[in-house]
């Protein structure tokens, strides 16, 4: 789920499709009993205060993960305030009216915890991964900073100044990492995915204490989260420690969310971006439904899995049409690649991405990659690769929830953008029901040039605009 691992696979024989048919197979009779976890089901739980509490048993170590969920992202945010809800991530881990700034980290440290957080468009994350005995202690901690941060002004500067650091070092500073911001912000009109979750350096120098004073008093509040727990934890005595320790808080009246949905696109766009770089740079990207849009009845509930099947089939490993194709077959990219981003709360893009060879002209890799999508929209993918894709996509997902943590991130991650986690059981017999005619079908219905937008990286010298060193006479 997300975009799908690249797992690599061997080019195609007889033997292999043999084989590949086999562990289709085997995957088919997993879905039920594996993949739905009908031994290990999701408890599932409420507080009066609406916090909900997602709790997974999983007993194989003695260690567990628990994650808070808060559904606030940069797509909550609008203009002048983006970056906020980062920045409020940042924050968290200063002091509380409990705790003052520092003990936060020894506590975890003392206990053997292992701690961060992550903010999306959607939503913000905290979470510990400790000995499932510690369990109790990590919570009064992701409770107590629930409702009782402590916005010290010193801490805040201090903080942005750090934020503002990570943007250079993360983007700014980064040739493609600079194209892909200014690609969504031409792709996306006024859907909130087209700002950056860091937000815009005009606006993080902008922000005030007050901003994030109250961003939090609006959105960290029991009603507007989901609390993860997923490990060898015995799932009523969860419950209860979230009731003895979440339970204090009041629910809040939560701001109305704005639907804010793109307007249609009526053409190709286009943008070039001329930077001190290496290696040009090309991004492609079309609008396509995501798996919301297919939950709330707006297209039909095959698309999403079509069009992540589609994307694998383009970007799958090694022996996937990009990689077969233009990196070994034509010579002509140094890199390429393809992902499917359908999973947030917003519609969004399917994403083609690309390197040119040593000497390649971009426009030529723009066109070989188009090509790959035509042929796409004009001949049947094949049963033998579809049926090494639909394996490939299974197996990468079986094998990522091995993991407590990832599993805790799916649980939450779904809650969060509003599928719900029950959707964790639908996402394999969505993609093995995938047909190869409707792969053809979401090829020529969304990957169209009047939905289409380019962004190219022009480098330039890596001195160009340095100041030239100065020279006495």
């Amino acid at each position: 789920m997300r975009k799908i691992m690249n797992r690599s696979l061997s080019p195609e024989t007889p033997a292999r499709i043999s084989f590949l048919s086999i562990l289709l197979l085997s995957l088919l009779s997993l879905t039920q009993p594996a993949l739905a976890e009908n031994e290990n089901p999701v408890h599932e739980y409420e507080l009066d205060n609406g916090l909900k509490v997602l709790v997974k048993q999983d007993k194989r170590a003695p260690v567990a993960v628990i994650q808070v969920w808060y559904r606030i992202g940069t797509s909550y945010e609008y203009e002048g305030i983006t970056g906020l809800s980062h920045a409020l991530e940042h924050m968290m881990f200063k002091g509380t009216k409990k705790y003052k700034s520092g003990e936060f980290e020894k506590m975890v440290s003392a206990i053997g915890a292992r701690n961060n957080a992550f903010t999306s468009q959607d939503y913000t994350a905290y979470y510990e991964v400790l000995a499932s005995d510690k369990l109790e202690d990590a919570m009064e901690i992701e409770a107590d900073r629930m409702r009782n941060l402590v916005f010290d002004p010193a801490e805040f500067k201090k903080e942005i100044e750090v934020v503002k650091e990570e943007r250079r070092w993360r983007t700014d500073d980064k040739p493609s990492s600079l194209t892909r911001e200014q690609f969504n912000a031409v792709a996306f009109l006024n859907s909130p995915y087209r700002a950056p979750v860091i937000g815009w350096m005009v606006d993080l120098e902008g922000m005030k204490l007050k901003d994030a004073k109250e961003w939090y008093k609006k959105w960290y509040t029991p009603n507007n989260a989901t609390l993860v727990v997923v490990g060898d934890v015995e799932p009523e005595k969860v419950f209860d420690m979230a009731k003895k320790y979440f339970s204090v808080y009041a629910s809040n009246d939560l701001p109305e969310v704005k639907a804010r949905t793109e307007v249609a696109q009526k053409g190709k766009r286009n943008i070039e971006l001329k930077l001190p770089a290496k290696l040009a740079n090309l991004r492609m990207g079309f609008k396509t439904p995501g798996m919301i849009s297919a939950k709330k009845g707006k297209v039909p509930a095959w698309e999403p899995y079509a069009l992540e099947v589609l994307a694998n089939i383009l970007d799958g490993g090694d022996s996937a049409r990009f990689a077969k194709n233009l990196i070994r077959g034509k010579e002509i990219a140094a890199s390429a690649g393809a992902g499917y981003y359908g999973y947030g709360r917003l519609d969004n893009l399917l994403v083609i991405s690309g390197v040119p060879a040593n000497g390649v002209k971009t426009s030529d890799l723009k066109k070989s990659l188009l090509d790959e999508i035509n042929i796409l929209k004009t001949e049947l993918v094949s049963d033998a690769e579809l049926k090494r894709v639909k394996a490939q996509v299974i197996a990468g997902e079986v094998f990522e929830r091995d993991s407590i943590q990832h599993m805790a991130t799916l649980l939450g991650s779904l809650e969060s953008v509003g599928l719900g986690h029950k959707y964790i059981d639908q996402y394999v017999p969505g993609v093995l029901a995938v047909t190869a005619k409707q792969i053809q079908e979401v090829a020529n219905k969304y990957l169209i040039e009047d939905t289409l937008t380019v962004a190219e990286l022009i480098p330039l010298p890596l001195n160009a605009g340095k100041k030239p060193a100065f020279k006495a006479n």
